[in-house]
C-alpha cells in the first residue's frame, strides 16, 4: 500500500496541481500495487476533490494498480453519494 495525503483545502483552484502531483507520484512508482488516499485532513473542498480522486483512480487502473480513499469526511461521502461515485472510491 502506498499512501497519498489529501491537503486540508482542495477547491477548484488547487485541483489541477494536486492531481498532477499525485499522477506524477503514481507514474514514478510502477512497483506500487495499491494506492490509498487519506482524506482525513480535508476540511474545505468542492466537487473538484472528487474529480481529483477519480482521475487518480483512472491513472491507477491504467497502471494496473488499485486506488481507494479512506477517512472521507461525512460531507465528502455525501457528495460522492450524490454523484454516484462513492463505491468507486471506497473499499
Amino acid at each position: 500500500m502506498t499512501a497519498l495525503n489529501l491537503p486540508s483545502i482542495l477547491m477548484q483552484s488547487q485541483a489541477n496541481a494536486c492531481r498532477d502531483q499525485w499522477v506524477q507520484a503514481m507514474r514514478a512508482s510502477p512497483s506500487a500495487t495499491h494506492w490509498v488516499a487519506d482524506a482525513s485532513a480535508l476540511v474545505q473542498f468542492d466537487s473538484s476533490a472528487l474529480a481529483v480522486m477519480l482521475a487518480c483512480r483512472r491513472e491507477a487502473m491504467a497502471l494496473g494498480q488499485s486506488f481507494q480513499v479512506q477517512h472521507m469526511p461525512p460531507k465528502l461521502q455525501e457528495l460522492a453519494t450524490l454523484y454516484g461515485v462513492l463505491a468507486l472510491l471506497s473499499a
